[in-house]
């Protein structure tokens, strides 16, 4: 394993380093020290390595990330996994706002909490939240997945698309045409390998499922009230 000490070295030759590898590369393994919450770490990543960050972090970690598999060992701050591609970014403890905002693809797993607006405007991304989650989350969700073992917050899919929310407690308010759904087996079957890619032993059977009553797509007066 390739260790990277930030006590040691910058944060712009970290992330240098990183960048520098490629889907030839034979150092798969990375380790990052003394990370003290630093932004924009391990971001614009793209090669099939796996990083762990042993410590907390700041803004954007994993950010735009491809391929690699990035785990912070602690907790993250806002917009970790921001616009991800693809691969799997996996918080071992909290999250803060706006989580996988504007994700494409891959996979984020947060096994903490996450604060507000997680998986706001998501594009293709799953979301699995071990906790609680904020209000406004999955705001303008487009597509992707996002499962919420605790509960939800204010305003859950606020003017939602097509993305699916799924989520085991209780759900403190729906936003503007977020409605509950039925739970049909193919849901079921879904959600049972979103649990298992999140490293969580919950049953499907206990969640409900929430998306898009397709009001707002085009404007209808007699919609008006909801916009």
């Amino acid at each position: 394993m390739q260790s990277l000490d930030l006590q040691a070295e910058s944060l712009r030759d970290l992330n240098a380093r990183l960048h520098a590898q490629s889907e030839k590369t034979n150092e798969r393994d990375w380790e990052i020290l003394n990370p003290k919450g630093s932004h924009a770490l391990a971001v614009g990543l793209d090669a099939p390595i796996d990083v762990i960050v042993r410590g907390s972090t700041g803004y954007y970690t994993a950010g735009m990330n491809k391929q690699a598999t990035v785990v912070v060992a602690g907790n993250a701050g806002p917009g970790v996994a921001e616009n991800m591609m693809s691969g799997t970014v996996m918080i071992e403890g909290d999250a803060s706002q706006y989580a996988g905002a504007t994700g494409r693809g891959g996979t984020l797993v947060i096994k903490g909490n996450a604060a507000s607006r997680c998986g706001i405007s998501m594009k293709g991304i799953d979301i699995i939240v071990h906790g609680n989650i904020g209000h406004m989350s999955a705001f303008m969700g487009q597509s992707g997945n996002l499962v919420v073992c605790g509960d939800a917050g204010d305003s859950l899919g606020d003017s939602l698309y097509e993305a699916r929310l799924f989520v085991r407690g209780s759900v403190k308010s729906l936003g503007a045409d977020c409605v509950e759904k039925e739970m049909r087996r193919e849901h079921i079957e879904l959600l049972r390998d979103l649990l298992v890619r999140g490293e969580c032993d919950a049953d499907p059977s206990e969640f409900k499922r929430y998306g898009s009553a397709r009001k707002l797509y085009n404007f209808n007066v007699d919609n008006a009230s909801a916009y």
